[in-house]
């Protein structure tokens, strides 16, 4: 079977991934979103459902306030002795914590906080050694004092797993396989053979990003360098190369026999990066008592040829997705969303909707009494870093078109409320209702700029808002209206905007009225790739 990369199009950054038995579960950062850290389950590494989120309730996330590429960096996930564990970094409030389940779809408990005087740093992972024991590992700035920005070492302690307290002293045992490299990070632990092996990325998580590893025969080190350091990288291809950034791996032995590994990597379009960090997967092979990755060729590659047989989550009956009746649980489709259905039937959102920060409990509902998914505005806007009423999905192709469909009769005033393209507060693109008028806003460095703007007929409260995107360039609509042409997009890129985020895009509604009954009825959304169509 040929496995198309990436293996999780769109914003999935920081991936990890745990096998158990022949069942693969994956689980990525997530930063300002809620909810957070999404949970994948695969039997092919080819098809993977969302299941849920390590971090599905408010009293797990605090994010108030929190800027967009902050929030919750680098998960790992392991199981053992019957449980799943997921350990991540809340870096805007709380810093390293672990949750735990007994089934990975969830309910996942409230955060063990490990306290950020005894586990300071980020990217922590957890190992599990032979005789049970529970080791920590992770980043945290040099103890022995830094030189320079991204001086990091890597750590190991062991920790009681029933207490969540740490035992005997830490071992500071890595800062790089080179000479002042920067950013030595998201460690991961195994342990194979006679050797514990370290796999971690150095050089930040931009174009100089890499994948290296080494190897001791006490897991407290000292840990030998692989000269062959390292083990996969593209910051030797140019800027003109279609897949960068590649790092932050993990790997597993899977039940074929054979080792695969997930990392990140980037796919610009004229050099800019609206779709954030994608997963992609590769072969792993052992040579001489070292990894190597993809052998002969070095690189990723488009497809990857993984010996399991082949598995379609909507026909087997274990699978999620057949069991919850939930449409779109794997990434990357097209997707069509009729609300009034949805509502008729009491189906609920999907595990890919995302929304931002804290949401109020009560921002949306969607009952057969409205026939709709109804949103309730509130007085936070998507140009603040606040816990605005939006609701939305990745983008996941470079060439895609999204509508939605709008009653605005419950907005009073300048109440405003329709879809954005969204990267960050400070860079997006809208198209919204107000007061009888329809505008394109494009939002570049935190000034607004209104595009376009039309009067709507009098005699009718229904609009259907549309964006059509074509690599860096996007027109904004409204019905058969084009309000906006060749807009240019590439501002909502990693290299204009910043961050460690892709683009979302979706739907929202705003007021300035402290207290309102406005709302706004969304009856339908919908999501598709146009590949063969330019504009």
């Amino acid at each position: 079977m040929k496995v198309n990369n990436p293996i999780l199009p769109g914003f999935y950054p920081d991936p990890s991934i745990c096998a158990v038995e022949d069942d693969y579960y994956l689980v990525n950062s997530t930063f300002a979103y809620f909810p957070g850290l999404p949970i994948f389950h695969s039997k092919d590494l080819c098809h993977w459902e969302q299941i849920g989120h390590a971090m599905h309730r408010r009293s797990q996330l605090p994010l108030e306030g929190c800027g967009h590429s902050e929030g919750l960096f680098a998960p790992t996930i392991r199981y053992h002795g019957g449980k799943y564990y997921v350990i991540c970094t809340n870096i805007s409030g709380g810093g390293n914590y672990i949750v735990t389940a007994d089934k990975p779809e969830g309910p996942w408990s409230e955060p063990y906080w490990l306290g950020a005087d005894k586990a300071p740093g980020i990217d922590p992972s957890l190992f599990f050694d032979d005789d049970g024991s529970c080791y920590y590992i992770g980043t945290r700035a040099n103890p022995y004092g830094e030189k320079y920005f991204g001086d990091n070492y890597i750590w190991i302690q062991k920790l009681n797993l029933k207490t969540m307290e740490f035992e005997d002293e830490p071992y500071f045992v890595w800062n790089g396989s080179m000479r002042d490299i920067a950013w030595p990070e998201g460690p991961h632990l195994y342990k194979k053979d006679d050797y514990y092996y370290i796999m971690y990325a150095e050089g930040g998580t931009g174009p100089h990003h890499s994948v290296c590893v080494i190897r001791s025969k006490e897991i407290g080190g000292p840990y030998e360098n692989n000269f062959c350091n390292p083990i996969i990288t593209h910051r030797f291809l140019g800027i003109k190369y279609p897949v960068q950034y590649v790092g932050h791996s993990d790997m597993i032995l899977a039940a074929d026999g054979n080792w695969y590994m997930i990392m990140l990597a980037v796919r610009p379009k004229q050099g800019y990066t609206n779709l954030g960090r994608e997963t992609f997967l590769t072969r792993v092979e052992w040579e001489a008592g070292w990894p190597v990755v993809n052998p002969g060729i070095g690189l990723l590659t488009d497809t990857v040829e993984v010996d399991l047989p082949e598995w379609n989550p909507e026909l087997d009956t274990a699978a999620y997705t057949y069991r919850s009746k939930l449409k779109y649980t794997q990434p990357g489709m097209n997707k069509f969303y009729d609300f009034s259905k949805m509502a008729d039937n009491g189906d609920t959102l999907g595990h890919e909707f995302l929304m931002l920060r804290e949401p109020a409990e009560d921002m949306f509902a969607m009952t057969s009494e409205t026939g709709s998914l109804r949103m309730y505005p509130n007085q936070d806007k998507l140009v603040d870093c606040g816990n605005a009423a939006y609701i939305s999905i990745r983008q996941s192709h470079h060439k895609f078109k999204a509508d939605a469909a709008m009653d605005y009769s419950g907005l009073t005033g300048e109440d405003k409320a329709g879809m954005a393209l969204f990267q960050n507060n400070l860079y997006h693109i809208r198209a919204e209702y107000c007061n009888g008028f329809v505008s394109v806003i494009k939002v570049k460095d935190g000034e607004e700029l209104v595009l376009a703007k039309q009067k709507v007929s009098d005699f009718d409260s229904m609009l259907t808002l549309w964006i059509k995107a074509d690599d860096e360039r996007a027109d904004i609509g409204c019905g058969d209206i084009t309000l906006a042409e060749h807009v240019d997009i590439h501002e909502l890129s990693t290299e204009v905007a910043g961050g460690f985020v892709g683009c979302t895009i979706g739907m929202y509604g705003t007021t300035d009225k402290e207290k309102t009954d406005s709302y706004v009825d969304f009856l339908s959304f919908t999501y598709k790739e146009c590949e063969n169509e330019t504009l």
